[in-house]
Order: structure tokens, then sequence, then C-alpha cells
């Protein structure tokens, strides 16, 4: 018998048993459609928090107040994978900036205040995060770009840079250069709109942050002293010795702030390290989520398995009369395979599509819901070439290892005992 014979045969028998075939397949589609909309929100967050934490640079690390325990090390490992915060850490000052300066191969050091604060532009308000700091280091260590405008200089005063959605989608008018808006009740004039980068959850991304001289960053941003800096930036001269010059740092801080491994109260960390354990939780959550999610489809393949035995008790004299023409156990094995790999096809592509929709909503709601500003003006949600393929692959696979009993059953059949049947 040919393939096309065999197919013919398969299609007529789901056509004819439609509800049946659709109900089936439609065990396939939700499983499918979870799995597809579930993965593709992992791999948005994963590839957002990429991009975000990536454009910090392999080339620098920050110091921030508190301190956090982690396994393994490595300049881009943040001493590893799980961390717990074992302490409240002082506010960083201009003595531990020194001691920074003063460690070999450094090349950059920008301490930053930073905080979140009410802008207020034409009677309308929002809060957004502003960042004070150094003009030189900040341009020196940036890698946003300008779409217009200047960055910072030294001796500005109220002035400021701001992010690219803060621009353009925070206000009914968009801002531009040379606008004056109101922070904290104080005025400041834009002189710089950075490029649109796209943010997740506050790392990496400029493009809902304020930047401002830090002078002017400590009059609009409470409880932070004229010696005290929310964090330290610090660029090495030579990525490859990046491991070397964070443990020097680490030991030269410890020393001048009087400190032990278990009294520690500050925190040297690199983008990498962020984004591992970041992508690592992410990866973790998404492949426990899918888990669940998969489980719908063994549901769909118990479905399958279902209608196939009840397809090879309604069909069995048809197997009989087609034995007795000749057709061998394989060709009715392949029969009914190409039956039950047909549902799996037709509900993965359906479960593809509504897994499309369902991840396109779920990027909208959580837009809406969490606020354009986590999420960078982009999607939450990200469904790629290789996602699609394994969806239909494994949906295939699941219909063809439900069928593969009942087809066994089938072509065990003997001829003249199946024709007799009624």
């Amino acid at each position: 018998m040919k393939f096309n014979d065999i197919l013919k045969l398969s299609m007529n028998s789901l056509v004819h048993r439609r509800l049946r075939s659709w109900l089936t397949i439609l065990g396939i589609v939700i499983g499918v459609a979870a799995v597809v909309a579930i993965l593709s929100i992992g791999s948005g967050m994963q590839q957002s928090v990429s991009a975000q934490l990536g454009g910090l640079g392999a080339d620098t690390f920050t110091i921030s107040p508190g301190f956090s325990r982690a396994s393994g090390s490595g300049f881009g490992g943040l001493h590893g994978g799980t961390m717990q915060t074992t302490s409240n850490g002082q506010n960083l000052t201009d003595r531990d900036i020194q001691i920074v300066k003063s460690v070999s191969g450094v090349k950059v050091v920008n301490g930053i205040v930073s905080g979140r604060v009410e802008i207020t532009y034409l009677a309308e308000d929002t809060s957004v995060s502003v960042q004070g700091v150094d003009p030189l280091a900040w341009r020196e260590m940036t890698t946003s770009k300008l779409e217009s405008g200047r960055y910072l200089t030294p001796g500005d005063g109220n002035v400021i840079v701001i992010g690219n959605r803060i621009a353009w989608d925070m206000f009914k008018q968009p801002l531009s250069i040379n606008r004056q808006i109101n922070i904290e009740g104080k005025s400041f004039k834009i002189v710089g709109i950075l490029e649109g980068s796209g943010s997740f959850g506050g790392f990496g991304g400029d493009d809902n942050t304020i930047f401002v001289p830090i002078s002017a960053a400590r009059t609009i941003i409470e409880d932070m002293g004229t010696n005290q800096f929310s964090s330290i930036q610090v660029k090495v001269t030579n990525s490859e010795q990046g491991d070397e010059v964070m443990g020097s740092v680490e030991e030269r801080l410890m020393v001048s702030r009087h400190v032990t491994e278990d009294t520690k109260d500050f925190t040297v960390a690199s983008a990498q390290a962020i984004q591992e354990t970041i992508s690592g939780v992410i990866g973790t959550l998404n492949l426990f989520l899918g888990g669940i999610a998969a489980i719908s489809l063994l549901v769909g393949a118990i479905g399958i398995a279902n209608s196939m035995f009840t397809s090879v008790m309604e069909r069995t004299r048809q197997i009989g009369v087609l034995k007795a023409l000749g057709t061998t156990n394989f060709e009715i094995m392949k029969l009914f395979l190409t039956e039950s790999a047909i549902i799996g096809l037709v509900g993965g592509l359906m479960g593809i599509f509504i897994g499309f929709i369902a991840s396109g909503i779920t990027s909208e709601m959580g837009t809406r819901m969490i606020g354009p500003g986590m999420m960078g003006g982009g999607s939450m949600t990200l469904i790629t070439p290789e996602l699609v393929l394994f969806a239909i692959g494994f949906s295939v696979f699941i219909g063809i290892a439900a069928g593969l009993i009942p087809a066994r059953k089938a072509a065990k059949l003997q001829p003249v005992e199946a024709m007799r049947y009624e």
C-alpha cells in the first residue's frame, strides 16, 4: 500500500468521526498552547535580562551596601549561584571611593546616588528612578548612546539626561531637548535623550532613568548625606584581570571598613553575576511551570490512545478486508500511526497558534499590570523558531507514541476473525 493511500484512509477515518477527532485534538491543543506560552515568557524574560545586564559592560562591577553571601567564585559569577542577604550595610562614602581608586587595575570609579523621585510635566505626575553621577566617570562607563542632545559635563547644575521611554511614552506630550520639568519641586532642563535600550526590573537599561549631576541629585533625593553614595561603579583597565581587581577591591574595603567575612557590610557584584543568578531563577521557574503544562500533554496523549483503541474496534472488519487483500501488518501499523500523527500535528499547529495569542495577551497584561517601565517598552515574551519546531515535533511524537499500542493491536488481528467481527 502506497503512503498516499495510507494518508487518504487516515484522513477519511478522521473526517468520518469528526466530533471525536476534534475532541481528541483539543487535548493536544491545550497542552501545546500552555507549553508554548510558558516557554515563550521564560525566553523573553531571560533575553531581556541578558540584554540589559550585558549593557553594563563586561569590564565593570558594582559595589553596594549590604552583604550577600553566595556560593562559587569569579568575576563573571558574583561568587556564583544563590544569594542570601545576611546584613544591612551602611551607605558607602568618599573614603570608600578613594580606597577603590587606589587599587591597581581600576580605571574609572563612579559614585552613584540613586532613588525614586516624583516628576511633573504639564500637570502630569509620575514616579521614576534617578541617578546622580559624576559626569566624567559616567560618560566613560555608560554604554548608552544619545538619541539627541548631549551628555552631562562637569560644571552642569540643574540639567538632566533622560531615558528614551521617559521622553516618549510617560507623558501625553513627548519631552524634547531644552524642555523644563519639575523634579521634587525643582526645575531641571533636559540636555540629552538616550537611545532606547529596554530594561527589565530596573537592571541595566536606562530607558526609565533620569541622570543628573551628583550635586543636584543630593538636593532631590531624601535621606542621602553629603558624603554618602548608594553604590559605586568600577571599570577595570583590563577585563581579563577582573577577578583579580575585584578581589583586591574587596580586601581593601574590608580592611578600611574594619569588617571580616562574617561581618562584611558590602557586596561586590558584576553584571554577569546578577544575570546568571536571575537567569537561573527564571530558568528553574520556567522548567517547573513547563512541567506542569506538560501534564496536559500527557492527558492529551491518553485521549489519543483512547480514540485510537476505539477506532481499531470500529474498523476491525475493514482491517480484515485490507489484510485479505494483501496488506501487511507493518502497513496496518503505518495506517493507524499516520492517523495518530495527524491528530498530533493538527493539535500542535493549533496549539502554537493559540500559544501565540496567549503569550501576546500575557505580555500586554504584564505591561499594564507591572508597568511599562519594567518592560522597557518591549514584549515580555519571545517565540523562537526553535520553540515552534520543538512544539510541532513533540506534538507529533506524542501522537505517534500514543497510537503505537493501538496500531500494534490492529496489526495483530487475524484476517478471518476480523472479517467476522460485528
